[in-house]
């Protein structure tokens, strides 16, 4: 997941009296692993904490997106040879 909090805000299912209740969102909760890259822990555009963020499937990748993903796919193509 990069970037997105809201649209993957499990609140939206789990909780009826979140103020994202009801909202469509991208079950990611119910991936075997979920890596979130955001800039920080803080809230989205709706202002309602993640509990995505706190459970035991979820690793967080704090910083820049972008530069985050560069640095990856650099790693990965010098894992991989090319």
């Amino acid at each position: 997941v990069i970037g997105a909090n809201d649209t993957v805000n499990s609140a939206a299912e789990d909780d009826p009296n979140s103020e994202i209740a009801g909202m469509p969102v991208l079950r990611v909760w119910n991936s075997k692993q979920v890596i979130v890259m955001k800039r920080s822990l803080a809230a989205g555009y709706a202002g309602v904490d993640n509990p995505v963020f706190l459970k035991d499937n979820t690793d967080m990748l704090l910083g820049d997106a972008k530069d985050t993903c560069e640095k990856l796919a650099a790693g990965v193509k010098a894992l991989s040879g090319k």
